[in-house]
């Protein structure tokens, strides 16, 4: 599988330095004398690991993207084999965030396929400049340079991130057309007064990773509006490579809420039960818990069980209305996680028969009037709500929240 159309440029901000063939001949050749079937990949923001990462995949090589700052040996003491299914092009490790991490199993065609329809949905072409945001071995990190590099575009290296002057110095300077965020990084936004006007050439924003809130939804696709851009909401998952669906900025504010309909060649189902199953090509061939699966063809048949639940409009909208696994119980009464965070400005978990909320930077006051209000919103005592200011929310590798950390705080 070959990613890297021959227009498209990746640059290194800080060096200027950018990916050639010759790069990515020269990883491939070192790949070449390196034993076992599957490339464990600790990938940084550099041109050499991207050369390294698009050699393995032209290989056929399956390739793992690691977290370069994790404790990885355990991955490759696991999964090291000779023994692997000519189909599988792509490993990528699960969140973790509220299950233990495994493998997700990637087809190239279901790489490639996610890349093409991510870039017929965002009109990507030869003129768009993305600029790295997220971590490339985050699946949502990844399939932004995916879907950059097949339609020949270009894709800005840039290390030190939005809360560093250098980051938006370089989108300035580079003149990026693009940037893709998680939820959490759209809040830190909102807190930096983000002006787009700053940057003219920006003409998009993308956002996944998560549920965003209806009211940053609609902020910034106001503040991209104003300069003649726009706000794509998607949704997706690691076992879709990652995307699944985007909400066409011209029906935002008419289907606020929803994560928009399924991508090109995909479509979503809602089983008897409310959850979503999605359909499409870029579904995974199954995960990988030990070396021997590694060799196992697709056992998905193009069918992926979200965990999610939610319903679909006449139109084909999805709307997301939560998670099967994200319950909680309040005085023996189940509720809904996913539901009290849509509602509320914090982030819940399940507290033993108590709803623990956490509040970003609440006054005391605010804590109370939180507490008051989700207690009423639930229709029980108040005794059955604990809010708790917080100054800063754990976060995983990818930024989204790291629940099993807020769990073992209490």
């Amino acid at each position: 599988m070959n990613l890297l159309h021959p227009g498209a440029r990746v640059i290194d901000a800080a060096t200027g330095s950018t990916l050639s063939e010759a790069d990515v001949a020269a990883a491939a050749e070192a790949l070449a004398g390196e034993k076992g079937a599957v490339v464990f990949h600790p990938i940084s923001t550099t041109i050499a690991d991207i050369a390294r990462y698009l050699a393995a995949v032209r290989l056929g090589r399956p390739v793992v993207l690691l977290d370069p700052d994790g404790d990885n040996a355990h991955w490759s003491e696991r999964f090291a084999t000779d023994e692997v299914h000519p189909d599988l092009a792509l490993l990528l490790t699960t969140s973790g965030s509220t299950g233990n991490p495994k493998l997700v199993r990637l087809s190239a065609e279901a790489v490639r396929s996610n890349a093409e329809q991510i870039a017929d949905v965002l009109d990507i072409g030869p003129d768009d400049v993305a600029i790295t945001t997220l971590p490339l071995f985050y699946s949502y990190g990844m399939s932004v340079l995916n879907s950059h590099l097949v339609r020949g575009a270009t894709v800005i290296l840039e290390r030190t991130g939005i809360m560093q002057r250098d980051f938006w110095t370089a989108a300035v300077e580079h003149h990026v057309t693009s940037m893709a965020f998680v939820p959490y990084q759209y809040e830190m936004l909102r807190r930096l007064r983000f002006d787009p006007a700053k940057y003219p050439s920006l003409r998009k924003l993308t956002q996944a990773g998560g549920r965003l809130r209806t009211d940053l939804v609609t902020d910034f696709s106001e503040r991209m509006a104003t300069v003649g851009g726009s706000l794509y909401v998607m949704y997706g998952q690691t076992e879709a490579a990652p995307r699944m669906a985007t909400l066409p900025p011209a029906r935002l504010a008419e289907k606020l809420g929803s994560v928009g309909v399924a991508l090109p060649g995909g479509h979503f189902e809602i089983s008897a039960d409310g959850e979503v199953l999605y359909h499409g090509p870029n579904v995974m061939m199954g995960y990988a818990d030990t070396a021997a699966d590694l060799a196992r063809g697709d056992e998905m048949g193009g069918v992926l069980h979200t965990g999610d639940l939610g319903r679909v409009d006449d139109e084909g909208f999805l709307f997301i209305t939560g998670r099967i696994k994200r319950l909680g119980k309040v005085f023996g009464v189940r509720i809904n996680l996913d539901d009290v965070e849509k509602h509320f400005p914090v982030t819940a978990i399940d507290g033993g028969d108590k709803l623990v909320a956490f509040a970003l930077d609440a006054t005391a006051d605010e804590v109370r009037e939180l507490r008051t209000k989700i207690s009423e919103w639930l229709g029980t005592h108040s005794s059955g709500v604990v809010v708790r200011s917080i100054e800063a929310l754990p976060l995983l590798p990818n930024g989204k929240v790291d629940y099993r950390a807020l769990e073992s705080s209490l």
